[in-house]
């Protein structure tokens, strides 16, 4: 029997482990779902609302048991308090827009016709959910797909194994029928055969540019709607008339949060040659105030990256920037928990440019690069010159210019002064190889659903 393990961070011991589930087992559980979901529809979209936020609430109630949980599988610090804000945010958010985003489009209603538009659920909604905000990623999918009538199939990273299950417990619990969402854990090759199988309606995937292709793959010819975000290589420009402490502060932090493992963390900053020295040196100082060491201490304030392998590309990707003519300035003796496995500290790097891997693929760990520009057209290209496109964030106090610059940045999102938040009120998506498809918002309902139109001709007498 395959076993599905989590090895911690913290110690490098076996966390967590589970039997990955057998393809025959799995098409039963899906098999269930589909039953359930024609029932799980018919129910009134308030009740279905209720129920899920029921579920929201059990697990904030289970938040002592969460925190530590999340430390010891990705080794994010306790201080922190797990995810329960932003879970919590988009939760009660896409509750409060649920009616109107899934409301008919009535075109026209007279005493001859009676046309309109209504969203229906596209049926079971498979959702495969990353190890760095296991709880906040997979929410953003789960909780609307819910709303919409669909039933949910979640399957989370083995890093985070533990997240689905607890996550499914706190839902059931609070009264969602345990058919109409279930958690499964799956290896890679049932998981592909499922898929491939069209045991799915619609496929929402977070992860890796690789793991993007592989669900593409394994649904090629199946036309399920698939949702992709994949990776992201996310740029910051701080332009001359920037508030300089607040663009140190957001931005560092946006860098190096969560040991910089976040699909929007800031991997790339592009200063104006009028505020690059103070902008450098003070995010030196504003990184080495970091306490790396044991998640489970609350003084720590930057922990382990989630596993060995993820401080092995970061660390490959310094020294090869740094045998390219790279400066990193941030003094490693400040860091003596660094243990070179996943105890990682931090980075900054200058004299880096677009040559080097580091400015080029995606890092996802607590190390950023700083380049000097001269104006906003050089800036524009290098923030172009990537095949990600998540999140861009500016820095001036002009917001006619940043809304001028965004409109010739290639991303999904455009930030003007602040970075690395994820706005449920607005679409969260990406374009080149960061992904396709959309969360959140009210276009995240309709990518959760499909248009049925009506067009119905009344007889006269």
């Amino acid at each position: 029997m395959t076993m599905i393990q989590c090895i911690s961070p913290v110690d490098g011991s076996v966390y967590a482990e589970r039997p990955a589930m057998p393809l025959e087992r799995a098409k039963d559980a899906v098999a269930r779902a589909r039953l359930a979901q024609k029932g799980w529809a018919k129910r009134p979209l308030d009740e279905r609302v209720k129920l899920v936020l029921a579920g929201v609430a059990r697990l904030n109630e289970m938040v002592d048991e969460v925190v530590p949980e999340l430390a010891w599988q990705m080794g994010r610090p306790v201080r922190y308090g797990g995810e329960f804000k932003g879970f919590n945010e988009r939760s009660n958010y896409v509750a409060s827009i649920a009616a109107d985003a899934l409301k008919p489009i009535v075109v026209e209603e007279s005493d001859r016709f009676e046309r309109r538009i209504e969203r229906e659920p596209h049926g079971v909604v498979f959702v495969i959910a990353p190890w760095n905000y296991p709880y906040m990623t997979a929410i953003n999918t789960v909780a609307p797909a819910l709303m919409a009538g669909n039933t949910v199939i979640l399957k989370h990273a083995s890093q985070t194994i533990l997240v689905g299950e607890r996550m499914v417990r706190a839902f059931v619990e609070a009264g969602v029928p345990a058919d109409v969402f279930q958690n499964l854990f799956l290896d890679h090759e049932t998981t592909a055969a499922l898929i491939a199988a069209k045991s799915f309606d619609f496929i929402n995937f977070t992860g890796s540019v690789e793991g993007g292709r592989s669900i593409e793959r394994a649904a090629a010819g199946t036309f399920t709607g698939l949702g992709l975000e994949l990776g992201g290589k996310d740029p910051g420009y701080v332009m001359e008339d920037a508030d300089l402490e607040a663009a140190v502060d957001t931005l560092m932090d946006g860098a190096t949060y969560n040991s910089g493992q976040c699909c929007c963390g800031i991997e790339r900053i592009y200063v104006h040659e009028s505020l690059y020295d103070a902008f450098v040196e003070k995010s030196v100082a504003w990184v080495s105030n970091y306490r790396l060491g044991d998640p489970l201490d609350p003084e720590t304030t930057l922990g382990p990256m989630a596993n060995r392998r993820f401080a092995e590309t970061v660390r490959r990707q310094v020294a090869g920037a740094v045998a390219k003519g790279a400066r990193a300035l941030v003094d490693p003796k400040l860091f003596p928990q660094d243990d070179g496995g996943a105890y990682l500290a931090p980075q900054i790097l200058v004299d880096v440019d677009h040559s080097m891997e580091f400015m080029r693929e995606e890092t996802f760990g607590p190390a950023v690069g700083i380049m000097k520009v001269r104006n906003d057209a050089e800036a524009i290209e290098l923030m172009n010159d990537s095949q990600y496109g998540l999140t861009a964030s500016l820095w001036t106090k002009d917001a006619e210019r940043a809304g001028r610059i965004g409109r010739e940045l290639e991303t999904g999102t455009v930030f003007m002064n602040r970075a690395d938040y994820l706005d449920p009120a607005l679409c969260w998506t990406g374009v080149k190889e960061t992904g396709r498809g959309g969360s959140l918002s009210i276009l995240g309902f309709h990518n959760l659903t499909r248009p049925k139109s009506y067009h119905l001709k009344k007889v006269t007498a």
